[in-house]
């Protein structure tokens, strides 16, 4: 079978990529940019810009998904505008919506007229929350509860596919990860590795929250089972190592994965988060103190799947692949 990932030049899109060529699968990886060197089987396409504004791509250059699709058996769908920490548009659920729904459906109508069997729609946790308590984890029945921009383009351009699903033949699943880690991780996970490597002293000692995660191993595994699995057809699936861990414990890992010792403190948390909140800094403190939890039992259940990384070892990989890189930019 033919494979198109889109947004193969991104952190999980490469993933699938040499996930799928492992595989022997035949793969067309789709970016805006060209990728370099590709795994045997992969070949590059060049892809349009997914927004779409009155209807019509701002590439001007309709066709170019035909091109593209041609051939294609399955679409596992990774590009999208991401979630921004610092967004200064004017509207930015305008913005996102341009790329993850309407850039998602427009490219779902060409993959119908194309004859693509299954349509993969990478989404995220965003689509359930923010919060999810350890007692009352988000589990694929969950009533949505997006909160911010990203979260609601993600609904609803699921909606939508799901929609598209009811009159064509061809089959949707949609898949929300929680927090991605693994090797060339950004962002968050990247901020916390750096002071960990660094031995800063961290004031978290007594944060008893819960969050989910998924190594990047598991999550394109997860994503190749769906791609072929009878069951996976009409279903959102949540995505997790099935490991959740307190800020405190993922240090601590974090510390032994890099072969040092965790240098922890205790602040109490309310003293914290009244300090974020003068700081402009709330929805970080969330994502510290806050507890995200997602039942991925049913997941696993319906793919006949399990994730083939453990915590442990998904962090030792991640952790390895930050110090090459960190000691080969000295």
């Amino acid at each position: 079978m033919i494979v198109l990932v889109t947004g193969a030049n991104g952190f999980v899109g490469r993933a699938i990529v040499n996930r799928l060529a492992e595989d022997g699968v035949q793969v067309r990886a789709a970016a805006r940019n060209e990728i370099g060197s590709l795994p045997p089987g992969v070949t590059f396409a060049q892809a349009p810009d997914l927004a779409i504004i009155d209807g019509k791509e701002i590439s001007g250059k309709p066709g170019e998904w035909a091109t593209i699709l041609d051939g294609v058996d399955a679409i596992v769908h990774c590009a999208a505008r991401v979630h921004v920490m610092q967004d200064d548009a004017s509207d930015p659920l305008e913005e996102y919506r341009k790329v993850n729904r309407d850039g998602t459906l427009a490219l779902a109508q060409a993959a119908v007229k194309a004859g693509v069997k299954r349509f993969i729609f990478m989404s995220s946790i965003k689509v359930n929350g923010e919060q999810a308590l350890p007692g009352a984890p988000f589990t694929r029945h969950s009533k949505p509860k997006p909160v911010d921009p990203y979260g609601v383009s993600k609904l609803e351009a699921e909606n939508g596919l799901f929609e598209l699903a009811e009159n064509t033949a061809m089959e949707i699943a949609v898949i929300r990860p929680v927090l991605v880690y693994g090797p060339g991780v950004q962002a968050n996970f990247q901020a916390i590795m750096k002071l960990v490597n660094r031995g800063i002293p961290l004031p978290f000692k007594s944060i008893d929250n819960r969050r989910s995660m998924i190594f990047l191993g598991n999550l394109a595994d997860l994503t190749c089972q769906a791609i072929n699995h009878p069951a996976a057809a009409g279903k959102c699936f949540l995505a997790s190592d099935g490991e959740d861990l307190s800020t405190a414990e993922l240090i601590k890992k974090l510390a032994h994965a890099m072969g040092l010792g965790p240098r922890l403190f205790t602040i109490p948390q309310p003293v914290m988060e009244f300090g974020a909140k003068l700081l402009g800094k709330s929805s970080m403190a969330v994502r510290l103190f806050g507890s995200l939890v997602v039942d991925s039992k049913e997941t696993r259940a319906l793919l006949d799947w399990q994730p083939p990384f453990s915590v442990a070892e998904g962090l030792a990989l991640t952790a390895e692949a930050y110090k090459l890189e960190s000691a080969s930019s000295r």
